[in-house]
């Protein structure tokens, strides 16, 4: 996708040789109007003057709303909701309801995405992703109905399509509605990336290591242990997504302008969420105070920081990753991740952890979003917050990658990571740290002094309890057979 601002770059490519294409010539466009005057919009695009209005305005990041499947679906069931229940509240004519919920059917099935093109990033407060659907619905419905595209005398795209709504109902419920439809996809990556590390813990429970904490040696394990407990602090997160997720079901459909329900007719706000739950087939819940609801943000600033939350503990994971497969002759080199790329153009054989890197940057991407959210929910005044673009953005932005990177951290690395059992075991043998298991037996002063003589002499810990006498051979290989050592058990007699 090519989007370009910078004006040195377009007169860079204005000087390449132009590539004749008969069609620009003889591109046809319709004229539309509206509050600020006539535009040209190309005659078989669905949207109408006020997407093009924006595709005009915010060239910004370049991520079009059609980029989120899951985005432009959301918004057509919010579309049909409300088409059902203002023809079941005799509100719009059940023909051009029809007509509006059947274009919204092929919306949900996958058509005409690509009719929404406008900006993720915009200013407006979200009204010209309203107005994008409202307008590729309503010229869908005409043609449906035998008219062509722009004779909204037949349905129109503010009167008909967004009848008794606002973009300050409409597009919040939309995209809470995206999140919900992208967490499942989240969680699913997630349960599969637990599973990962979960069978990885059970191929590598016999395999002894050494444990460490601040970088220092500590006491042995083993490396199931610790893929064990990499898996068990992942499927934490997967409850805490399904609590704060629980969060986005509450909506403020009917709510209009400002949440007291300007435009709709008595009853619309319970029947539109009532038949969003039924169409999409996830229990929609009504505010209990449209008011509060509508320039309410603390949903969102919730279910981001579950999101930080998973970011800060896989990044913390991919760093164990990195250091334990750090080497491969003068690191720990106690793993071997699969080798995926070449790693350097100078150092020939230097293979990098590419995997985790990527993994890395993801959660930092995903750490600065919620600092985003956060502060565009803090931004927003009185009746409504018009920093929403920018936290539907960077929400929907930070599941894509965390879904992404979830599903390429466990097929390109976690699946074919192996372990050097031989290094590992050597490392516990010659550690210094195996002396705290002679703590209960010789005393902690006693064990100090050993590690203290083991540190400075090179010596190893064995050999030199040996040599003063304080334990005998047979209860200390007993003390320090590091299968022993793995958790607790009763003191030698």
């Amino acid at each position: 996708m090519i989007c370009l601002t910078h004006e040195y770059t377009k007169k860079m490519i204005s000087f390449a040789k132009p590539i004749y294409n008969s069609q620009t010539k003889m591109e046809k466009y319709r004229i539309e109007s509206d509050l600020l005057g006539e535009l040209k919009v190309p005659a078989d695009a669905y949207y109408g003057v006020q997407t093009q209005r924006a595709l005009n305005n915010y060239k910004i990041s370049c991520n079009k709303m059609s980029d989120y499947p899951d985005y432009v679906i959301a918004i057509a069931y919010v579309k049909m909701a409300a088409a059902e229940a203002n023809a079941e509240l005799g509100v719009l004519d059940r023909r051009i309801a029809d007509a509006i919920i059947a274009a919204c059917r092929e919306i949900v099935d996958g058509k005409l995405h690509e009719n929404f093109p406008v900006d993720m990033m915009q200013g407006g407060a979200g009204t010209s992703v309203n107005m994008n659907a409202n307008e590729v619905i309503a010229n869908r419905a005409l043609e449906l109905m035998g008219h062509k595209k722009g004779e909204y005398q037949y349905c129109s795209p503010n009167d008909h399509v967004n009848c008794a709504q606002s973009t300050n109902d409409a597009y919040p419920t939309a995209f809470r509605y995206t999140f919900i439809r992208m967490n499942k996809h989240l969680v699913k990556s997630l349960i599969a990336l637990v599973e990962a590390f979960r069978a990885k813990g059970v191929e590598f429970k016999d395999i002894i290591k050494m444990g460490r904490t601040q970088l220092q040696d500590a006491v042995p394990m083993t490396s199931g242990q610790e893929f064990m407990a990499f898996a068990d602090n992942l499927e934490e997160e997967v409850a805490n997504l399904d609590r704060n997720v629980k969060l986005l079901h509450e909506i403020n459909m009917g709510g209009t302008a400002i949440g007291t329900g300007l435009n709709a007719v008595p009853g619309f706000a319970e029947l539109c969420v009532k038949k969003m739950s039924e169409f999409c087939g996830d229990e929609m819940i009504l505010a209990p105070d449209l008011v509060e609801a509508t320039p309410d943000t603390g949903a969102y600033v919730s279910y981001s920081a579950a999101l930080k939350r998973i970011a800060v503990k896989l990044s913390k994971i991919c760093n164990d990753l990195r250091l334990l497969a750090s080497g491969p002759r003068c690191g720990l080199g106690e793993i071997n991740l699969p080798p995926m790329a070449p790693g350097s153009s100078i150092m020939p054989g230097k293979v990098n952890p590419v995997i985790p890197e990527v993994t890395n940057q993801v959660c930092f991407k995903v750490i600065g979003n919620d600092l985003t959210v956060a502060l565009a929910a803090e931004a927003g005044q009185l009746q409504l917050n018009v920093m929403e673009p920018v936290i539907a953005e960077s929400i929907i932005e930070s599941i894509t990658w965390l879904t992404n990177a979830m599903d390429t951290l466990r097929k390109n690395c976690i699946d074919g990571i192996t372990v050097n059992k031989e290094r590992c075991y050597n490392m516990v043998i010659n550690s210094i740290g195996i002396v705290t298991a002679l703590n209960p037996y010789i005393g902690y002063k006693s064990s100090t002094k050993i590690a203290k003589e083991a540190l400075a002499s090179g010596r190893s810990v064995y050999d030199i309890v040996l040599e003063q006498g304080l334990m005998s051979k047979e209860k200390l290989d007993e003390a320090l057979n590091p299968a022993a050592m793995l958790g607790s058990h009763e003191l030698l007699k």
